[in-house]
């Protein structure tokens, strides 16, 4: 029986529900302690506008959760918020019947792999994750190397054209059952900048043991792409019809709720099958798209 999502929680097979236990985190990772701090009711925290502390916490997450002993980003890559990121892993696995044997395409995997990490360790999936960054493809290639569970469930791919998504991707042979991606949202740099002070002055507020700072992370691919969020899914939908055979469900988080009517127009004018996914956490909605173009019930 599918367990019930209430409203403004994580999935409930999300294992990052409820505030971070930092006891396990630091006797997992002792060195996250350097970095705790007390919030204005007296509980531990860190200091989010903090790059080191927020990567020292994801190490302390990734080897808690999903056992991965050795993770880390370079300077200036994004660093993923690891609750949300495992809560789109869960709410696509709801749509899967099939439960061994799932091939995964993540597009955009990043420096930091994390949603290979999350899908291969908590699910046993296998990923095939691709970037147009070689940096990327380099440190997560170095990531994988470094972690025996991951060597045979991830594999990396750059795609080294940047007017296509899954063309020079996805090969002949290939079949997956699902594809996920996290899409640049912004349409410029300055506008990347902006939204990201804006969440971190959110995140700090009322917190007097904060230092003002700017905590940004992401290079440009991971962040933002001429048009934005509605190009990038408006092309994204269109190339999926040429592997509409190869590929169950497609699937995208999309940032901006404006975003989600139009491209399902889009993909319905293509003969795709649509339904949204509505995740949030605390106040904080996001959604996933999901179609396909396949006329049988899996």
């Amino acid at each position: 029986m599918k367990k019930e999502i209430k409203k403004g929680e994580l999935h409930p097979n999300n294992p990052h529900k409820g505030r971070y236990d930092f006891k396990i985190l630091i006797e997992r990772l002792p060195e996250l302690k350097s970095f705790i701090i007390k919030n204005p009711i007296g509980e531990d925290t860190i200091d989010f506008s903090d790059n080191q502390a927020v990567i020292c916490l994801n190490k302390a997450l990734i080897k808690t959760y999903y056992n991965i002993e050795n993770w880390d980003i370079p300077a200036g890559f994004l660093c993923p918020p690891i609750p949300g990121r495992a809560d789109y892993i869960h709410y696509i696995a709801d749509l899967l019947t099939k439960k061994k044997n799932i091939n995964v395409l993540d597009i955009g995997t990043g420096a930091n792999c994390i949603y290979p990490i999350i899908g291969s360790q908590t699910f046993g999936w296998n990923y095939t994750a691709s970037d147009i960054d070689p940096k990327s493809i380099e440190n997560a290639q170095k990531i994988i190397d470094s972690n025996e569970n991951l060597k045979n469930k991830v594999k990396l791919k750059l795609q080294k054209d940047r007017n296509h998504i899954f063309v020079g991707v996805i090969e002949k042979n290939d079949r997956f059952d699902l594809t996920m991606c996290n899409p640049p949202f912004h349409s410029s740099l300055e506008d990347a900048l902006k939204a990201n002070q804006r969440k971190v002055d959110n995140l700090n507020k009322g917190n007097k043991n904060i230092q003002k700072g700017l905590n940004f992370g992401g290079q440009k691919a991971e962040l933002w792409c001429p048009g934005g969020e509605r190009l990038f899914l408006k092309k994204m939908a269109k190339e999926s019809a040429v592997f509409a055979s190869q590929v169950y469900y497609f699937t995208s988080l999309i940032s901006n709720k404006e975003n989600v009517k139009p491209t399902i127009k889009v993909l319905e004018k293509l003969g795709a099958k649509c339904q949204v996914l509505e995740m949030s956490q605390g106040q904080k909605i996001s959604r996933v798209l999901a179609w396909t173009f396949n006329k049988k019930e899996r």
